[in-house]
């Protein structure tokens, strides 16, 4: 069984900055992919970036310059490194990790912009 734990949401001030970790544990032999998704009440769930085993990072627009993702493989561990944050960054963020061709999910960590 494959878990995605995350930390490191909270509250902070437009402009501020925090670091979002989720750390995966389990019975897995490759991760393929990890990245984060967000989602606010009522709307669909969204990719804010992705990383692959190889380093290839992907992003959404709107985060781009922004937030920087990372991954420490000897850890399972991949970051999100979120700084001049916007009110509109206000979401639940989600983990996402592909292992062994499967697909997981976290269980969100509320992330909280005050203009």
């Amino acid at each position: 069984q494959v878990q995605l734990v995350e930390s490191g949401g909270g509250l902070v001030q437009s402009g501020g900055s925090l670091r979002l970790s989720c750390a995966a544990s389990g019975s897995f032999f490759r991760i393929n992919f990890m990245g984060w998704y967000r989602q606010a009440p009522g709307k669909q769930r969204q990719l804010v970036a992705t990383i692959t085993s190889g380093g290839t990072t992907n992003y959404a627009d709107s985060v781009k310059g922004r937030f920087t993702i990372s991954r420490d493989n000897a850890k399972n561990t991949v970051y999100l490194q979120m700084s001049s944050l916007k009110p509109e960054d206000t979401d639940v963020y989600f983990c996402r990790g592909s292992m062994d061709g499967y697909g997981y999910w976290g269980q969100g960590t509320q992330v909280t912009v005050s203009a």
